[in-house]
């Protein structure tokens, strides 16, 4: 049996800085894991002192590639913390801003992140040469979820006009009806992405873990993305006042990250645990993708949350086209941004690409924020990374060295780890 004494210095295909460490004597494994080693980042701190009207624009810089979802879940502790309740038309439109980013980062995750190691190719720039249009395609279909965030809240990066209770300027009517016929005509390039990873073979990993998701709340028949209660698969449901009885974050030496644990040694969060909780809410034309995909209605292998992520496209798509008509059919309305700034605390809960994401905020009278406390998606993956390592490891032993350790770098690479995210 192979030797192996594996130390991927920062994980190529990821955001930030994460190694990987694997190490075998005499057939026995003595260390696999994934270590975040990003140098740590204050905004909890940050916030303290600041008014309520500035913290949404702080945490916005937490994430590039998730500013508008640290922005939900910002305005919705917020609202919590001092009782407001957004309008109807608020609340569209933001599900609007969720959809564009989830389709922008799950685009940019299946097919520039993932995809060139189920090709056999070292990164996504070789692939421009040999599959051109398949490149300009990924490039195209991540920029029009770009672009809806642009329509709504003004860029998608640190997002301008979205508020506590309301948008201080909204999207016209011609450029709703210009994202969302592009939306309409990418339903194709979605069946060809549809029909290009059923092709491919994803790495073999059935690991049955505790999965995390929102979940409908009030009747509600809609997969989740922005409203919900906390949903945990081994039968734990709680409003997201109370996500810290999930969460459980811990210090961690190895880690500039805390760590998460709640009912087992680790719990997964993200695109497949959204699907695994919330199938029966998908829209058929997301179930029959899924069926091409070849997941199961619970499926636990970790490889395949892209498979997840391209299912979630499917019916993000078709939920944006039709909230798009419907917010059209109602008639936008300038509502303006007022609201009574109290004392309270208060937690908000959305769903960004990377799983469930947590804000929780105290304000003073003032409306001047004395305590802060933002969990990661990332945050919460780590332990669960580590525990898929542990079963894969055994797996995989006696195999060629550069084989096993693509195999964990893909391991990581399918959580699509924010670790920059996950560092403060």
């Amino acid at each position: 049996m192979s030797e192996y004494n594996i130390h991927v210095h920062h994980i190529t295909r990821v955001e930030g800085h994460g190694d990987i460490h694997l190490k075998t004597s005499n057939g026995a494994v003595e260390r696999a894991s994934f270590n975040v080693v990003e140098a740590p980042r204050y905004f909890e701190a940050a916030l303290v002192g600041r008014s309520h009207y500035e913290v949404k624009d702080i945490v916005t810089r937490i994430c590039g590639i998730c500013a508008c979802g640290h922005a939900l879940s910002s305005v919705r502790a917020s609202e919590a913390a001092m009782n407001i309740e957004p309008s109807e038309q608020t609340i569209d439109l933001r599900k609007l801003v969720l959809h564009a980013e989830n389709l922008s980062s799950h685009y940019l995750h299946t097919y520039f992140l993932v995809a060139p190691d189920l090709v056999g190719a070292p990164s996504v720039i070789p692939l421009a040469v040999t599959h051109k249009d398949v490149v300009v395609r990924a490039l195209k279909l991540k920029k029009l979820g770009n672009d809806l965030s642009d329509v709504i809240v003004g860029r998608h990066v640190h997002p301008i006009t979205l508020k506590i209770n309301g948008f201080s300027k909204l999207p016209t009517v011609s450029d709703l009806r210009a994202v969302q016929k592009r939306l309409q005509e990418s339903l194709a390039d979605i069946e060809q992405t549809v029909q290009l990873f059923s092709t491919l073979k994803f790495p073999d990993l059935w690991r049955e873990t505790e999965y995390v998701s929102l979940t409908p709340t009030n009747g509600s028949k809609e997969y989740p993305f922005y409203d919900g209660d906390i949903k945990s698969s081994d039968g734990v449901v709680v409003p997201p006042s109370n996500y810290k009885s999930i969460t459980n974050e811990i210090v961690d030496p190895n880690n500039t990250a805390k760590l998460c644990a709640h009912k087992r040694e680790s719990y997964q969060v993200g695109a497949l645990a959204r699907y695994n909780n919330n199938y029966e809410y998908l829209r058929p034309e997301a179930k029959t993708t899924a069926q091409r995909l070849g997941l199961k209605q619970i499926d636990h292998n970790p490889y395949h949350i892209t498979k997840a992520q391209i299912v979630e496209i499917h019916h993000i798509t078709l939920d944006a086209i039709e909230l798009i008509d419907k917010v059209l059919t109602k008639g936008l309305k300038d509502e303006g941004v007022n609201y009574v700034t109290k004392a309270g605390t208060g937690a908000g809960a959305v769903e960004v690409p990377r799983g469930i994401l947590f804000h929780g905020y105290t304000y003073d009278e003032n409306g001047v924020c004395t305590y802060a406390d933002c969990v990661i998606p990332t945050t919460q993956n780590v332990k669960n990374i580590n525990e898929d390592m542990k079963v894969l490891v055994p797996q995989i032993l006696g195999r060629p060295e550069d084989e096993v350790s693509l195999l964990l770098q893909m391991l990581v690479r399918a959580y699509d780890p924010c670790i920059s995210c996950s560092a403060h």
